[in-house]
């Protein structure tokens, strides 16, 4: 048995997230396609996290184990990146790894990014890929909420009823927001994130930035650990799973 690690990008717009189901294409049913198609072997692959419908991946990481063939990793990945055509999805590295490495469980640090274009005018190229805010946010004033948001924290607030972890507590190891132009970026990392978390807290955040509400009610809201004091979610349009340190 041979185990396979591959660095994925994808475009999230057209599927019905990562995770494979029945009413839908998902990535990781259209890679696990491309393998079979490949290897002539039926896999199941291990993602490092599982992301909503139409979240964007600049570096997710997954893995899978062949029985059938031997093949060098850059065969593989020219031959992943044949089959997965037309989908909006690449295969940027493969390596062969230990049979004791797991995408998922040995993750040691998370990286999400979350983009809002900050305009008056609609997006076009840009459109399902940043979440566009017409009203000026300002970035300082967000600034200001950070260190409530980084470290150990109960995240009950910012968390989806249909989460799934055992514990609503969290550890940020560090939050960035920067501003470009007419681009705001919310950088996040942690080892791992709740269910709609980096999302949650930057639909709060904007409202910060915006003004419509006090820094004091970001932490009132935080500290609350009620689901009903989070401001309105963040679309999925401007969420990118960015990296994934082992």
């Amino acid at each position: 048995m041979k185990r396979y690690k591959i660095k994925i990008e994808y475009d999230g717009t057209p599927f019905i997230g990562w995770q494979r189901q029945d009413n839908g294409q998902s990535i990781q049913g259209a890679i696990e396609d491309s393998i079979k198609n490949l290897f002539e072997e039926t896999v199941t692959i291990f993602g490092a996290g599982r992301t909503d419908a139409g979240v964007h991946a600049m570096g997710q990481v997954a893995h899978f184990d062949i029985n059938n063939k031997e093949l060098e990793p850059f065969v593989i990945k020219n031959a992943l990146n044949d089959h997965l055509r037309p989908f909006p999805i690449a295969i940027l590295e493969v390596d062969e790894v230990d049979n004791t490495f797991h995408a998922r469980f040995n993750a040691r640090q998370r990286k999400y990014l979350y983009r809002i274009v900050n305009r008056k005018s609609p997006l076009t190229i840009e459109k399902g890929r940043a979440w566009h805010v017409h009203k000026e946010i300002d970035v300082n004033i967000m600034k200001e909420c950070i260190s409530s948001i980084e470290g150990k924290h109960d995240f009950t607030t910012f968390r989806s009823a249909h989460c799934q972890s055992d514990s609503p507590i969290k550890t940020i190891d560090s939050l960035q927001i920067t501003k470009s132009e007419e681009n705001i970026y919310f950088g996040f990392s942690a080892k791992s994130f709740l269910h709609h978390q980096v999302r949650s807290i930057v639909g709060s955040l904007k409202l910060v930035g915006e003004q419509s509400w006090l820094v004091s009610d970001f932490h009132d809201a935080l500290n609350s650990k009620e689901r009903s004091k989070c401001g309105a979610v963040a679309p999925p349009d401007g969420l990118y799973f960015m990296e994934v340190k082992y």
